[in-house]
């Protein structure tokens, strides 16, 4: 999905250097593990007092049924942060009116000692106990402190490690909501930083409170303009005005700056017309004046205008920076001058829905045109080369892979078809999954899990057993071509629905698998970049046989951890969003409440491996394997526009964003489903013939379109219905 994490070409090293800490928030969690746990010690001695003493004596009465509540995300929440606290921070947000590290007593005496010896009196003193737990609020205790033997779980967190996943946990009902306020508290928390920290900063680093621009004068909103729609589906209507007038009194395009074509695309555009679609969609969202409604539009549309010279190549292939002054396209400054097949072909969503709303032709005429271009070099089964050159319109290079460079380009595919309904798309979809089954799926040694790898050296060449964190995005995707967005116990009534979609819905169930494996199998619950597999020798492969993993991902078994190798140039962690999008279709269409488990699971470890002490907000960190991780002092925009929208969209009610109605683009801002034709759009331009090895079968085309008095179809001549 991001295939460069330098969209304005001025970075000249992959990451900046960070103190290694021990963070604020672990050992505040330390603490309130060792304070909880003596706690609930104390509780469970005093509920089996109370049970014997019911079942002992003639005693007739309830117990209270505002007990206390250890699965409570909110609070847990709020004690990591205020456990923490010495008073003096002005930077984290006032939660709750509660002070810092206070110890309850839990302890009754009394001189009746007469009283207390008896079975009537035990009884009493212990709900009188717990009362006086659940008024001073000890619903903080982690939660999964006692196994299912009865014992105390030893090396816990202060937030706990949700059952269900696996480990042989208890759990209990949840409380979803709940967990939903926790991800938007965690939101709140890395805004008001920001705000206060580096607020208008298109980069900003967390631990040392600071930023910087990636263009002059005054940025490019990179961040504010890419979590819009965030603060919407949050309905932080306080916020939201703040971005606003920033959005309108300080962002301004005409900059003599070169930008990545793709990043400038899908996220400041596709910000920009997802707050559009929302302030239409969404209650209490729409601003009072005509001059306030357009202003997210206006800017979109004043963008797209800057961004049209990129595609001014040759070919229609989009060069891969534009300058926004003057609108003048620029080749890759790496790469041998090549596009990132990912990036070229991921700009269709954006810019079709402006042609929608705006009626204007030449955005869709544009990507359209880089689709075809694209298709007609004639790929086999599917699979592009990772690299395409703009002058050209060929691809350099025969590497195949889903993970940086080529991941978005396969997501789009199916994507432009739920938005447009266009079937070529589809078709297109289809023939590069087929493909993926036939080359890119294989299964490691000991639990078979499924691996999603690469081929450097082209489709003749060695499979590598290696995925990127970007790879993840992939089942998720799987899944919502299947149903079309739709619940699968709907989408299974269907007469479409078939051998085929259950088959597909099988193998985005391993995948995610293979993807929260990746998170597991670390110290610290937090993925690495790469992951690389050990496979069997020879690679036991999809096409083959269909196989499912063995492993339920126990964190106490070795055998599954024996099929990584986590190498340490890899370890590092971005906060990316890949993994839980994936859990977040995968919730909406099977409805398998073990997706939101991982999914509390992974947030979980975000917060107390990646939160920066005195209000900071969040960071990324520079290695998963070490307990805890270095940081790394960097938040990606996409911290707020995807990582964190995706958990709360996980923990909260399905109607919101429903999947049959709306498409997330590559950056996760929504925008909606439409019919073009009722704008005059529609596809421009057909796929040339494939022979049933999959290679192009041009002359049989000319001969046709000859037969019918036109001239051969060029690359490109693709448009409206105007």
């Amino acid at each position: 999905m991001y295939s460069t994490r330098d969209p304005f070409n001025l970075r000249t090293k992959a990451s900046r250097a960070s103190p290694t800490a021990l963070s604020l928030l672990q050992s505040a969690a330390q603490k309130t593990v060792q304070t909880s746990s003596q706690a609930l010690a104390s509780t469970k001695q005093a509920v089996e007092a109370t049970k014997q003493a019911l079942q002992d004596s003639d005693m007739s009465f309830a117990v209270p049924r505002n007990v206390p509540n250890f699965e409570n995300a909110q609070r847990r929440f709020e004690d990591n942060v205020w456990n923490k606290v010495t008073g003096n921070e002005k930077g984290l947000p006032m939660y709750k009116d509660k002070p810092s590290g206070k110890t309850h007593g839990y302890g009754v005496r009394s001189s009746r000692r007469g009283f207390l010896r008896s079975r009537r009196g035990v009884g009493i003193v212990a709900l009188v106990v717990l009362g006086l737990i659940y008024w001073f609020g000890w619903s903080s205790a982690p939660t999964h402190l006692a196994d299912q033997s009865g014992e105390t779980t030893e090396n816990s967190s202060s937030w706990g490690s949700f059952g269900g996943s696996g480990s042989g946990k208890k759990k209990s009902k949840i409380d979803w909501e709940k967990r939903k306020e926790d991800v938007k508290n965690a939101f709140l928390l890395s805004w008001h930083a920001y705000e206060k920290h580096g607020w208008g900063y298109d980069e900003y680093y967390p631990v040392s409170r600071n930023g910087r621009y990636m263009a002059q004068p005054n940025g490019m909103g990179w961040i504010i303009v890419d979590a819009l729609d965030t603060l919407m589906l949050m309905n932080l209507t306080q916020e939201l005005k703040h971005a606003r007038e920033w959005v309108s009194t300080t962002l301004d395009y005409n900059k003599n700056q070169d930008v990545n074509t793709f990043e400038t695309t899908i996220r400041m555009l596709g910000g920009l017309l997802s707050a559009h679609y929302l302030q239409e969609t969404l209650p209490g969202m729409k601003p009072d004046t005509q001059k306030d409604e357009d202003l997210w539009l206006e800017k979109a549309d004043d963008l797209a205008d800057r961004l049209m010279g990129a595609y001014e190549s040759p070919s229609g292939v989009p060069w891969a920076s534009i300058i926004l002054k003057d609108g003048k396209g620029q080749a890759s400054h790496a790469d041998d001058g090549a596009s990132s097949t990912a990036e070229a072909t991921t700009l269709q969503l954006e810019m079709k829905y402006l042609a929608y709303l705006t009626g204007e032709g030449h955005y869709w005429q544009k990507t359209e045109k880089v689709m075809e271009v694209v298709d007609n070099n004639g790929a086999k089964d599917g699979l592009l080369p990772i690299f395409i050159y703009a002058d050209r319109g060929t691809f350099r290079g025969n590497e195949i892979r889903l993970g940086s460079r080529g991941d978005s380009y396969y997501e789009y595919l199916i994507k432009q078809h739920l938005q447009t309904g266009e079937p070529i798309y589809r078709d297109m979809w289809d023939e590069s999954l087929a493909g993926v089954k036939k080359h890119l799926l294989a299964y490691t040694a000991n639990s078979h899990l499924t691996v999603l790898a690469e081929r450097p050296s082209g489709l003749d060449g060695s499979l590598h057993p290696k995925m990127d964190h970007l790879v993840c995005f992939y089942p998720g995707t799987i899944a919502l071509a299947a149903t079309g967005g739709l619940p699968l116990s709907q989408a299974r009534k269907l007469p479409s629905w078939g051998k085929q979609q259950e088959e597909d819905i099988a193998l985005a169930r391993e995948l995610t698998k293979t993807c929260m494996a990746m998170y597991h199998v670390t110290p610290t619950g937090l993925a690495p970049e790469i992951a690389h597999f050990i496979l069997a020798d020879p690679p036991l492969m999809y096409h083959d046989s269909i196989r499912h993993s063995t492993t339920d991902l126990d964190p106490a078994a070795d055998d599954w951890k024996a099929d990584f190798n986590i190498k340490p140039a890899d370890a590092h962690n971005l906060q990316r969003p890949e993994t839980v999008e994936s859990l977040f279709y995968m919730w909406r269409i099977t409805g398998d409440e073990l997706y939101r488990e991982w999914g509390w699971e992974m947030f979980e470890a975000f917060v107390k491996h990646t939160m920066v002490e005195n209000g900071g907000g969040f960071t990324s960190v520079g290695n998963v394997m070490a307990d805890p991780p270095p940081k790394r002092d960097n938040m990606e925009s996409f911290w707020l526009a995807e990582t964190l929208k995706y958990f709360y969209l996980l923990f909260g009610p399905n109607d919101v964003l429903p999947l049959d109605q709306i498409v997330l683009n590559t950056e996760a801002h929504p925008f909606p489903r439409f019919d073009p034709s009722k704008k005059r759009f529609h596809t421009g331009w057909k796929r040339i013939p494939r022979d049933k090895e999959g290679n192009l079968v041009r002359e049989e085309k000319k001969e046709e379109e000859e037969e019918k008095g036109q001239p051969a179809h060029k690359a490109g001549a693709g448009g409206t219905g105007y």
